[in-house]
């Protein structure tokens, strides 16, 4: 009999029940489920936005995960990676952590509803710090699903990263 399991990276701006602000956040819950109950593993990454109540949601850090730095602009910011338990399911959620980028009132703008200047710095740490994250953890995905505009950056990284393995 073949084995078809596949490992399956959920990578996703929102993700309800943890950050209810719109439709993302239902696909980004339900979809991975979805693909786990067809018998394939499946990790799931999100920011920890500031929004995000860590009590509530028993949010606990993963030391061993924890720790690395990246570098944005010659300045290396810390990642921290805290994990937690979707409520009535078999999954956990991996949020990715740094006070300077995400622990704000709100999750993409001001009180104006004007974005935040160093959202392209937030999303640069993310995404780097989301590939980074995947391979400390020795867990080499079949597919990534990258959801929402904060993940936009991981198909070029991995694109770059594969031309210098080719050329470089």
């Amino acid at each position: 009999m073949e084995n078809n399991r596949k490992k399956v990276l959920f990578i996703s701006s929102e993700m309800s029940p943890f950050l209810e602000s719109n439709a993302l956040s239902d696909i980004a819950r339900m979809l991975p489920q979805a693909v786990q109950e067809s018998d394939n593993e499946v990790r799931i990454l999100v920011p920890r936005f500031g929004v995000i109540n860590e009590r509530r949601n028993r949010l606990h850090e993963v030391v061993r995960l924890s720790g690395m730095n990246i570098t944005i602009d010659d300045n290396d910011n810390p990642l921290t990676i805290k994990v937690a338990s979707i409520p009535n399911t078999k999954m956990q959620v991996y949020f990715l952590d740094n006070e300077d980028y995400f622990h704000r009132k709100s999750v993409y703008g001001d009180d104006e509803n004007e974005f935040f200047e160093d959202n392209d710095e937030r999303t640069i740490f993310f995404c780097k710090g989301a590939l980074e994250t995947v391979k400390k953890l020795g867990w080499y995905p079949d597919i990534i699903h990258c959801q929402g505009w904060m993940t936009s950056l991981i198909p070029l990284y991995l694109n770059v990263c594969s031309l210098l393995q080719t050329y470089g």
